[in-house]
């Protein structure tokens, strides 16, 4: 398991994610924020990826697409300290078939307390914010109470 507190580096592990209905909103997002961007190194879900690939002209690490499973390997990767930066332009008035792995990715992105942007808004909050591009020492939760067998849980 990963430290309760790691220092984040200056440059971040950021995950890209849009749902069909928002992905031209992210895509008009990213190209909006390429420079700040192209200073970390960005991941994405399937078609997500080669839609920011082809506007940044850069290659990125691709997960699976979010209904084939893209949703539950970056919550994986959340939890093993490999994401620094989630955003996440989802569509909360459209259901979709992969809505409990949605459900499962935002709370374990709440879980392991990572800055998350799920609207156009807060990523321009969250990408202008002077913690973005320097050292961040990111307070997690500790769950050794929750592991240990023999501790009581009140």
């Amino acid at each position: 398991m990963p430290s309760s507190s790691p220092t984040l580096q200056a440059k971040k592990r950021i995950v890209l994610v849009a749902h069909d209905n928002k992905k031209k909103d992210l895509l008009d997002w990213v190209r909006f924020n390429r420079l700040t961007l192209l200073e970390h190194d960005l991941m994405a879900t399937g078609t997500t990826g080669r839609l920011i690939e082809d506007e940044l002209g850069i290659d990125i690490e691709r997960f699976m697409s979010g209904p084939l499973g893209g949703d539950q390997q970056i919550g994986a990767a959340i939890a093993e300290g490999k994401i620094d930066v989630m955003i996440f332009f989802w569509d909360p008035l459209e259901a979709q078939p992969h809505d409990p792995d949605v459900k499962a990715l935002l709370r374990i992105a709440v879980v392991w307390n990572l800055p998350i942007a799920c609207n156009r808004s807060t990523a321009d909050f969250l990408i202008s914010s002077p913690l973005l591009g320097e050292p961040y020492e990111r307070q997690r939760p500790t769950h050794e109470r929750y592991l240990d067998r023999t501790v009581e849980v009140d």
